[in-house]
């Protein structure tokens, strides 16, 4: 820290109780100055020589004995004495906790050049600008000891000359940094001894981009806003590093935030706090991970921060939504809510990333015409990365036995036509609802089951759902057919087949698949029975047993005869269903028509021949 030494004189001062203040001289005192509670016993001389304000005041004075009252020096007590001291010669400490109090009341005392050369008021702004301002630690501890200074500081220009020198220092190349810094984030490879390049001769310590970041932290929140400004204002430093300052900040300034809850404390001040990070973070996109602003999303609804800035935080994580894991978007609902999770604010998070621009901004419109046409400016891969994203939510929030079926569906339907691999992540959240809500009506089971495309299961997606009695018969049926017709026809011979066949093919379109689920009402009023699915794994069965058999009788025929057989496979695969439908209708009054029994509680003699129900994972 520096400091600097004023006059040559030993303290005189003398202390007598609390409140007396005195010179150990043989002089006798003539003046009397009241500061505060304090009484300063002094001699006019030293004074009034120095101070025009201490001139006015005794030329003013009623009082015999010279008594004068000050209530509103800036610094109190304290900085009157140094002033005091100074005027007498005696030997005072300037350093960057009092210099400022020093400054302001040498000000209120008017100590300047014009009464006397060499007076206090030079000395210190000398001081400030060769020594304290040159200093990265002192200027930050200046700029704290401002705030009780104020407006004093902030008419002097202490402020502002605080926070260029900061700003300043900061947005240097971190090269040229020579002065020391707080950084106990992480360790460099040279500091903890693991860099590979060291060869034993210690090398010059490189400086980390976003060194100043923790001693920042230091400030109250006014301060650092300010700061952090007035660094952005200078355009030397790049948006990530001002993201990580914030994120430093938050982390050391608000109890478990990176838990997303708020422990107790000041909530008045956390919600100014909130709303001031939010406003400070940089319009760029990815200044901040994905994950932190969804931290702040939730604290400011813990917080009940201001709607303006929540709206502004919620287009800025809309934009990069891609990068958010399950999670990240498991927001506690607000108190009083009977459900764990806010997925109203999901389905938000959702709507924002709909109605993105190509130049990643945001416009305000959010009508059905611009949803429309902003729903394809969004790259696929993120549009992917997002329906991976909201079918792992719908799973963790599948498992709250209060949420309803309406939200599920809701959002879940806003990412129905976004491209995936498979539908095994939506058909994994389906049936989690599912078991988890037994209560549901047909109707209900029916349109959750849309939102996912039969054709479009993985190989142990399928093995699960044709076990599943959660499931309505339709889907167990459609489960069965798409994948016969997976392992019968292959890709460079569906050019030749039939319309009506080729449609239902799997690996369409990666869009909505509405087409390939919707049916007639009667095809979902039943569930899967343990004797429907024996007889369609019979069925399936002995259709793959022929193939396999004409596959090695004939496997010196021509293509021609190959696709031939294939399509005979598939007629066959059509009659399965109409026998199925047969089957429906003859056992539909022994079934339930919500949930169905599994397969194995049927008879001994079933679960010898019926497959192992133990779940998949997939």
């Amino acid at each position: 820290m520096k400091f600097m030494k004023l006059g040559s004189k030993p303290d005189q001062f003398q202390t007598d109780g609390d409140n007396i203040r005195y010179v150990a001289t043989e002089l006798a005192t003539d003046l009397v100055i009241n500061v505060g509670e304090v009484k300063f016993y002094l001699h006019k001389f030293p004074l009034l020589s120095k101070s025009s304000q201490l001139q006015k005041l005794v030329g003013s004075s009623n009082e015999e004995n010279d008594e004068i009252k000050i209530d509103d020096i800036p610094g109190g007590p304290a900085a009157f004495e140094i002033c005091v001291k100074f005027c007498y010669g005696i030997i005072v400490t300037l350093n960057a906790y009092n210099v400022v109090a020093a400054r302001c009341a040498a000000q209120y005392l008017e100590m300047y050049e014009t009464v006397e050369k060499g007076n206090l008021i030079y000395k210190i702004d000398v001081f400030l600008t060769s020594s304290i301002f040159r200093s990265w630690k002192d200027s930050i501890i200046v700029l704290q000891t401002t705030k009780s200074l104020h407006p004093w500081s902030e008419d002097l220009e202490i402020v502002s000359d605080s926070l260029d020198s900061i700003a300043s220092k900061a947005s240097i190349d971190a090269s040229k940094v020579e002065w020391s810094y707080t950084y106990n984030r992480k360790k460099l490879p040279s500091e903890n001894g693991n860099d590979p390049h060291w060869n034993g001769v210690r090398k010059q310590q490189m400086v980390p981009k976003d060194w100043w970041v923790e001693d920042l932290c230091e400030l109250q929140i006014d301060m650092y806003k300010r700061v952090i400004t007035t660094i952005k204002s200078k355009g030397r430093v790049s948006a990530d590093i001002i993201g990580e300052a914030l994120k430093a900040y938050v982390l050391r300034r608000l109890p478990g935030f990176s838990k997303g809850i708020i422990q107790g404390g000041d909530l008045v001040k956390y919600r100014y706090l909130v709303d001031t990070i939010i406003w400070l973070v940089p319009r760029e996109k990815n200044s901040v991970s994905c994950s932190f602003l969804l931290k702040l999303l939730q604290a400011s609804i813990i917080l009940e921060c201001g709607e303006n800035g929540r709206m502004e935080l919620m287009k800025k994580i809309g934009q990069q939504l891609a990068e958010a894991t399950v999670t990240d978007l498991l927001i506690q609902a607000p108190s009083g809510e009977t459900t764990p999770y806010n997925v109203d604010i999901v389905r938000d998070l959702v709507e924002q990333f709909l109605i993105q621009e190509p130049d990643g901004q945001i416009d305000c419109p959010v009508d059905n015409e611009f949803r429309e046409i902003s729903h394809g400016t969004v790259s696929d891969a993120s549009r992917f990365k997002v329906a991976r994203l909201v079918d792992g939510y719908l799973a963790e929030a599948a498992k709250d036995p209060c949420l309803t079926l309406s939200k599920f569906v809701e959002l879940a339907d806003m990412v129905a036509g976004f491209p995936r691999p498979n539908h095994d992540g939506i058909y994994r959240a389906i049936d989690i609802y599912l078991k988890e809500h037994p209560e549901i009506t047909k109707s209900e089971k029916k349109r959750i089951c849309r939102l996912m495309d039969c054709k479009k299961l993985s190989v142990d997606a399928c093995t699960h759902a044709v076990q599943n009695e959660r499931l309505p018969m339709r889907v167990v049926v459609q489960v069965l057919f798409f994948e016969q017709i997976r392992s019968t026809t292959s890709s460079d011979s569906t050019s030749d087949l039939p319309g009506s066949i080729k449609a239902s093919l799997p690996g369409g379109s990666h869009g909505s698949s509405r087409s390939a689920t919707t049916n007639t009402e009667e095809d979902w009023d039943a569930v899967p029975t343990a004797e429907n699915i024996k007889s369609l794994k019979r069925e399936l069965a002995t259709l793959r047993l022929k193939d396999g058999t004409q596959c090695r009788n004939d496997n010196i025929l021509a293509k021609t005869s190959a696709e031939t057989t294939k399509m005979k496979s598939l007629t066959m695969s059509k009659k399965i269903f109409a026998k199925l439908w047969s089957n429906k209708e003859r056992n539909s009054e022994n079934s339930s028509s919500d949930t169905s029994e599994s397969p194995a509680s049927s008879t001994a003699e079933e679960t010898k021949s019926t497959p192992s129900r133990n779940r998949r994972h997939y």
